[in-house]
């Protein structure tokens, strides 16, 4: 595949928003766990819920043609309510101060062509880049605050806030590469979650899952995977999966925690940052693929579940 241009390089120093160099050398990974998967036929789950097996390689949708899209966030509602569908592509450019605008687009398509239906401006500047969409609502962090709110996308105001106890936020407990990531929201098959770290856990992920009305905690586990130490996360029927950097070419997909024993195991999957710099990475249920933001580019990756 030939490698597509390098978007061009920006110094950002006026503008808010944090960014950490630190960044681990990567070893070459094994392919083996994926040839595993493939080689047992009738193994592999198709329709129900399964362990993450295989990320196939990145497909371009968009292109952000401004600075501020060198971050963002983009996604589809996996449980839409009407008027709204599951064609319906939304999207937030998180560089600067005052992130408000939340651009609604018919189709992936259109977003693809940069022409938005609709563009809400929302009461609360947004931080960072850990927002989501689910059953007709925004799930985001209000800057400068340990809380998640939820914006109605068809009452277009915020009908649910909630702080989220101890949690750290503003580069307290972000993702290796910075950007606020402290407080990060996910969907999967299960519901609403949010990963985040406290001072109780040490800068480990904790994961809480959230009732999507009210944003209380329903529940909360504590992992032994340093957020910093990881660039990513996302969660699948009930496993939260880390990926190891968010610029080396050939990353991987390097932890699985799973909910449903509390339980920790390593993982080597391979995983391509095409554009060198991940600053968002989401899983869609009901597309069954993950969503990306990948320095200025919006992408997505197909995955392979099976039941093991």
């Amino acid at each position: 595949v030939p490698h597509p241009a390098a978007a061009p390089r920006w110094e950002p120093q006026p503008l808010s928003y944090q960014e950490l160099q630190s960044e681990r050398i990567e070893v070459p990974v094994s392919r083996l766990l994926e040839e595993t998967a493939l080689g047992r036929p009738g193994k592999e789950d198709s329709a129900g819920c399964g362990q993450l097996v295989w990320v196939g390689e990145p497909v371009v949708f968009g292109r952000a043609d401004s600075i501020a899209g060198k971050y963002g966030v983009w996604m589809k509602d996996p449980e839409p309510v009407a008027p709204f569908t599951r064609d319906n592509t939304w999207r937030v450019d998180t560089v600067g101060t005052e992130v408000r605008q939340l651009f609604q687009y018919e189709e992936a398509e259109q977003l693809a062509r940069g022409y938005p239906a609709k563009v809400h401006i929302l009461p609360r500047p947004l931080e960072s880049t850990g927002a989501v969409i689910y059953r007709g609502g925004l799930f985001f962090q209000p800057r400068h605050s340990r809380s998640v709110a939820r914006y109605d996308l068809r009452g277009e105001t915020i009908t649910a806030e909630r702080e989220i106890p101890g949690a750290g936020y503003h580069g307290q407990y972000p993702y290796s590469w910075g950007g606020y990531t402290d407080i990060d929201l996910a969907v999967d098959e299960t519901g609403l979650w949010v990963i985040y770290s406290t001072e109780k856990a040490r800068g480990a992920i904790v994961l809480s899952k959230l009732d999507p009305e009210t944003l209380e905690i329903r529940r909360t586990w504590e992992t032994n995977i340093r957020k910093r130490g990881v660039a990513n996360s996302f969660l699948i029927c009930g496993t939260l999966y880390t990926v190891s950097s968010y610029s080396a070419p050939n990353a991987t997909i390097n932890f699985a925690y799973d909910t449903a024993t509390g339980t920790s195991r390593a993982l080597s999957i391979p995983f391509e940052n095409r554009f060198r710099y991940l600053s968002m990475l989401d899983y869609n249920p009901a597309e069954r693929q993950l969503f990306a933001w990948d320095s200025f580019n919006m992408v997505t990756y197909p995955v392979r579940l099976s039941r093991v």
